[in-house]
């Protein structure tokens, strides 16, 4: 992305490099990625197959190339903090030249991989709060020191926040602020959440949990056949499968990728969230809502908090039963289609504790959260089943035609039942989902099937109320209202409301918007 300045570079200001240490680190691991197939050579005694060797020369080649690429970036990266703006300057064959304006940045992240924290390097990530295509920061400065990572964030933020007041001839106003009048109170440092390991309950049960086991045997495979070891011959070997028969042969593999799964998942839970805090700390101009995780990668998030404007707490079908929650904050200035989640401020924890957390972090009681929800009308719920039994019929068909020509039997046709039941089963939750309130400068918002979701949002962050209704809603005099906000997804829907209630909420998010039409309707339909 690059924004035109609207002023000079101040002349004082000089072009940047990353740190120099860069280049060591790069050597070191240029030299790491040669030991396996060092190793992988000397366990072998030099004759290794050549379809164990290419792997390992794959390896080695992807590290030296991996590192000069590096070397590269390093030597042609030039990158300058004037008054005004963020310039990068990238590019070995194919330059760039971008600049970003310093009111527009909205998150100044820092991060450290393992070879990071090793040699004292930091990441940083400045993001402007726009949906790139590769969902990436606007600028990131891989790598500099602790010290001037550190400096460069606490400078950038206090611009992106406001930066210091000024006079009406443009300089720097001398009034006094939080830090330097010692008759304003000093913004305390409150903790919300710490890392509990009680927590990893919570996510180690998870669909992903065969994907990181099908993800540590392949490797486990990969590695071990370049050393010339047969794992799977091994396995074979140690016991007769054959007497399981393949009903048990299947439990036992489906239990022992289950166990690696949550093994796997509760290490990475560790590793992940590894001294994880939540906090509200002072800023330049204000307060930030902080996280800090990680034991080998360290991450570090700061979030303005004059820019949210809710929370929204998500919760899985299938991990309902453990009470599992997703808890994001809805703000403006933060990408939140990034893989990195940057609106995630706690890991997935136990529902109390998430309604707790987001009530503190928005200055209210946690019983926001147990607000009684006006119940959406009854036709809403024959609308879900009438849904879920279309498919049913359906399926109801095919296999009659099938019936009919003979391809399967009569008593076939008791199958579409158990779809046809699971259809309603989830007609029902969905509509016991629903439900909204207002509960003092707050709308709250419940809905979702298989993710059930309750978004707290400030009513005055509300910009547009769009209400719309299809042939079959109006029919059922449905409405569906969608809420629109500069923040978070941009628009929050509220499914299959009654059309007086539909109005009245308009009404009540935008008081005097509509008076103008509601008026006329009443008027000519006396």
């Amino acid at each position: 992305m690059t924004t035109t300045p609207s002023t000079t570079p101040s002349a004082t200001s000089a072009w940047s490099r990353l740190s120099s240490r860069v280049i060591w680190v790069d050597l070191a691991r240029t030299l790491l990625s040669l030991i396996p197939g060092v190793i992988a050579l000397a366990l072998s005694q030099g004759a290794a197959s050549s379809g164990a060797v290419w792997p390992l020369v794959a390896i080695a080649g992807f590290g030296v190339l991996g590192a000069s690429g590096d070397a590269l970036r390093w030597l042609f990266t030039h990158y300058r903090i004037s008054d005004s703006q963020v310039e990068l300057r990238t590019g070995v064959i194919l330059k760039q030249h971008r600049s970003l304006r310093r009111e527009r940045i909205r998150s100044v992240d820092i991060e450290a991989k393992l070879h990071h924290r090793l040699s004292g390097l930091r990441m940083v990530k400045i993001g402007a709060g726009q949906q790139s295509a590769a969902g990436e920061a606007a600028f990131t400065l891989d790598a500099l020191s602790r010290e001037d990572a550190v400096k460069l964030q606490s400078s950038l933020l206090a611009i992106s926040n406001g930066g210091p007041p000024t006079s009406p001839d443009g300089n720097p106003e001398s009034r006094p602020t939080p830090e330097t009048d010692p008759k304003t109170p000093a913004i305390p440092h409150r903790v919300f959440a710490t890392f509990r390991p009680g927590w990893v309950v919570y996510n180690m049960f998870n669909v992903w949990a065969y994907v990181m086991a099908l993800g540590l045997i392949g490797g486990t495979w990969g590695i071990l056949s370049m050393t010339g070891v047969d794992l799977f011959g091994i396995v074979s070997r140690s016991y007769n499968w054959e007497s399981l028969g393949w009903v048990g042969g299947t439990l036992v593999v489906l239990v022992g990728m289950t166990l690696l799964g949550w093994l796997g998942l509760t290490l990475n839970f560790f590793t992940e969230y590894w001294k994880f805090e939540l906090a509200r700390v002072p800023g330049k101009d204000g307060t930030q809502l902080r996280t800090r995780q990680g034991m080998f990668t360290t991450r570090e998030v700061n979030r303005d908090e004059k820019r949210i404007r809710g929370v929204q707490i998500a919760e899985p079908l299938f991990w309902r039963w453990l009470r599992v929650t997703d808890t994001h904050v809805i703000t403006t200035g933060l990408d939140v289609w990034s893989l990195s989640d940057p609106a995630a401020i706690l890991p997935r924890v136990h529902r109390n504790v998430a309604r707790r957390t987001a009530a503190h972090v928005l200055g209210e009681e946690p019983a926001l959260f147990d607000a009684a929800v006006r119940p959406h009308p009854a036709v809403a719920w024959g609308r879900r089943m009438w849904w879920a039994t279309l498919p049913a019929l359906a399926l109801l068909g095919a296999l009659g035609v099938a019936v009919y020509t003979g391809v399967i039997p009569l008593w076939s046709l008791w199958a579409a039942l158990i779809p046809w039941g699971i259809g309603l089963v989830g007609a029902t939750v969905a509509y016991r989902a629903l439900g909204h309130t207002d509960i003092g400068p707050y709308l709250l918002i419940r809905s979702g099937l298989f993710t059930r979701s309750t978004v707290v949002l400030r009513r005055d962050a509300i910009s547009t109320i769009a209400v719309r209704e299809s042939l079959l809603q109006k029919w059922l005099g449905l409405r569906t209202v969608t809420v629109a906000t500069a923040a978070g997804y941009g628009g929050y829907v509220i499914p299959d409301v009654s059309a007086t209630a539909a109005t009245e909420l308009a009404e009540r998010c935008a008081p005097g918007l509509l008076e103008q039409f509601t008026t006329d309707i009443r008027t000519s339909h006396p």
